[in-house]
């Protein structure tokens, strides 16, 4: 484990970064975290798959609810089915990077690694900066392995709900790279909204139950009281980034408000981190 002595306050601001990036990759490098962020993600993945052909197909129609949004058959059928179920399964995925930031961040309070922390390097901004790239380094590969899985069980479920998948030859390495910048932007907010609650409370239990909480109730709630902002709130807004746009918010807007939620929610981290006494 990377010791509090190697992202001291010695050299550069570049190189504190490097140092602090390093010792946040090499702390938060632990199996048990990381096979369970794979794990989750292949799990929703090829849940999603497997269940928004076999809805699509049938005599429902594609329902929409807390958490989830089902494409039609038609957008299944079309170039875009491909990846549809990223955006389908966005929601899900983002509870997860929320979860495991927020356990990678209420760790340092918990164990009082922070004290140590700000010990060796009082720059606190620094400290928050590492996290957050290494945190976004895992996500970016988390975003990487939902795609493959998704890639490799949508022909597979398509196949068995008896959907047509001859759009889907069309489909090129831009495409999947598109949808995997959606979706990598859509789960970046997520986890610095995990950041922010487990920063703030210290808790990654209160975080993980704030922001599922949001996304399963409160945010139906809130948007059927406000129609005229339900698409703005962070829950729909991010899953319309993941879709790369929906009919109730296009893609340039969905973006504007995902970046307007990261830099509010990294405006917060450091006001929060850098004012906190964190010697009781």
């Amino acid at each position: 484990m990377t010791s509090p002595a190697h992202i001291s306050t010695r050299g550069s601001l570049p190189t504190a970064l490097v140092r602090a990036l390093r010792s946040e990759l090499v702390r938060s490098r632990r199996r048990g975290v990381l096979l369970g962020w794979a794990g989750l993600t292949v799990m929703f993945a090829v849940l999603a798959n497997s269940v928004m052909f076999s809805v699509a197909t049938g005599s429902g129609g594609a329902p929409e609810g807390p958490g989830v949004a089902f494409p039609a058959l038609a957008e299944l059928q079309s170039a875009a089915g491909l990846t549809a179920g990223l955006g389908a399964a966005a929601s899900m995925f983002g509870l997860v990077t929320l979860a495991f930031w927020a356990v990678l961040t209420a760790t340092d309070h918990s164990t009082g690694l922070i004290r140590l922390l700000a010990s060796a390097q009082p720059r606190r901004g620094v400290l928050l900066t590492g996290k957050v790239l290494s945190l976004s380094i895992w996500t970016a590969a988390a975003t990487t392995l939902a795609l493959a899985v998704n890639v490799v069980t949508a022909p597979i479920a398509a196949g068995a709900a008896g959907v047509s998948t001859q759009a889907w030859t069309s489909v090129g390495p831009g495409a999947l790279a598109r949808a995997w910048l959606d979706l990598l932007l859509t789960l970046l907010v997520w986890g610095l909204i995990g950041l922010v609650l487990a920063t703030a409370s210290r808790s990654a239990a209160i975080a993980v139950s704030v922001g599922a909480g949001w996304v399963l109730l409160v945010e139906g709630v809130v948007g059927a009281a406000l129609s005229d902002v339900a698409a703005w709130l962070p829950g729909s807004a991010l899953a319309a980034l993941a879709r790369g746009g929906t009919s109730t918010l296009s893609y340039g807007s969905a973006v504007t408000a995902a970046a307007a939620y990261a830099l509010l929610g990294l405006a917060v981290g450091f006001t929060v981190v850098s004012h906190r006494d964190v010697t009781d």
